[in-house]
Order: C-alpha cells, then structure tokens, then sequence
C-alpha cells in the first residue's frame, strides 16, 4: 500500500499551480468586498491544477517584496507553474518615510531610484513601478515558471459616461515591462472596462460596496472571468489547457 501513497503524492506534488499576487482587488476578506482572485477556481479546473491566492490588501509592487511576501512565493515556485501579478492601485503616493509614503514607487519602468533612510537606520532604495514588475517576472522565469502581468482593474469612476481607464500610466508600464521582459500580457484594465462602458454607471455601481475601489463578488466573477478572457487571447499560453 505504501508505493501507491508514494505514487500518489508524487502526482500531487507534481500538479501546476497558479500563484495570484496583488493587492486588495485580487484578495478581500473584508466581505462583501472580495478580489477576483478568490473566483478563479470559478473558471479553472482544479483537479488538475492549484491556485494559489497570495494577494494581500493595501500592498504594493514595492511592500509586496519589502515585507517578503514575494520572498514566500518565489521559494514554492516549481517549473510548470504560473503567477499571475496585478499591482497598481497602491502605488500611487510619493515614496517616502511617513506613513503616507510606504507604499509608494516611482513612476514609470526606468532605472531611477530614490534612497531612503528609516527612523531607525534601516536604509532601503526605492525603484520604479516597472522595476518591480520585472523583478516579479525575472525570479519567475529563473524558477522555471511562467509570468503573467495583468493590468489592475478599473475604478467605479466614470467620465462623460465612460469608466475612466489606467492606459496612461499603470497599465501602460504594465504592458511595457511584459513587451519587454517576454513575458504574457493581460490586460484586465482594457477587458472589464469595456464591459463597464456597454453597462452603465448604474449597473456598475452594483458591484462597488462601500467604495470606488472594491468589488462585491458579483464584480469579483465578472473581473475573473475578464481574466480568463485575457487568457483565452493568449493563445500560446498553457493555462488555456486548464480552463474549465
């Protein structure tokens, strides 16, 4: 009996998983609010394959890796796998030591750093938005999985009767550093926005509970199954062989 349960953990071992890192959006637990994350498996068929949801609320590109989340992920990685990553709703604020400034980056995907110096000492260089993201989509690859950027969701703001989008900033670099890097690009913004735009602002509003930010789970479903469109354009990428 014991060479069966050997064989059988070795098969489980060996079963891909998808790793979700990002922010509030990606993984709620303030209900009602939920991240699309946590509807994935909504989408996916998870007798063959694993999500592994690690998204953490209020966390951005750069205190993703500060507080060594990244660091746990990373070390699970296996060849087979994937990550997919959407950051952007946090790193909006000028980097600095206060508590305003913790999450903040640089703009853009360049290599200009700005260094800080903590009340205790602890110094710590703070790098661009896209160096954050290619950092994520280098240990990946090095690991031998496979990275996957997505552009952040959009807000419940609206502006002469569209839902405002991120292709200037967020998005954009998004989508550059993965043009650069090789790596699968979704663009999650573009998708639901779209969806958002043909419903209306008094439909959409149904999803946000609370804030212009934060899905229900109505609004979760409706950005993870965004996502799996994103995939299904993608038509070289190996998650397509475990959609549902």
């Amino acid at each position: 009996m014991l060479p069966v349960l050997t064989l059988l953990a070795a098969f489980s071992d060996s079963k891909p998983v998808i790793y979700v890192i990002g922010d509030s959006t990606v993984r709620n637990t303030n209900a009602p609010q939920k991240g699309w994350g946590s509807c994935l498996d909504l989408f996916f068929d998870t007798s063959r394959i694993s999500i592994n949801n690690q998204a953490m609320a209020g966390r951005s590109t750069r205190t993703f890796i500060k507080e060594g989340r990244w660091k746990k992920v990373d070390s699970l990685l296996k060849p087979g796998d994937f990550v997919l990553m959407q950051f952007g709703h946090n790193e909006g604020s000028i980097p600095d030591t206060g508590k305003a400034g913790y999450r903040g980056v640089l703009k853009g995907t360049g290599e200009e750093v700005k260094e800080l110096v903590w009340p205790d000492g602890t110094k710590e260089t703070v790098h661009t938005y896209g160096w954050y993201i290619r950092k994520f989509i280098h240990d990946t690859k090095k690991k031998g999985a496979i990275p996957v950027v997505l552009s952040m969701i959009p807000r419940n703001e609206w502006k002469d009767g569209k839902v405002k989008r991120a292709d200037k900033d967020y998005c954009l670099w998004a989508k550059e550093v993965a043009a650069q890097e090789g790596a699968y690009f979704i663009d999650l913004n573009k998708i639901t926005a779209d969806k958002y735009d043909l419903m209306g602002p008094e439909e959409v509003k149904k999803y946000f509970p609370g804030d212009h930010t934060h899905t229900n789970e109505e609004g979760a479903s409706l950005n993870a199954a965004s996502v799996t469109e994103g995939i299904k354009e993608q038509k070289q990428l190996q998650l397509n062989n475990y959609l549902k």
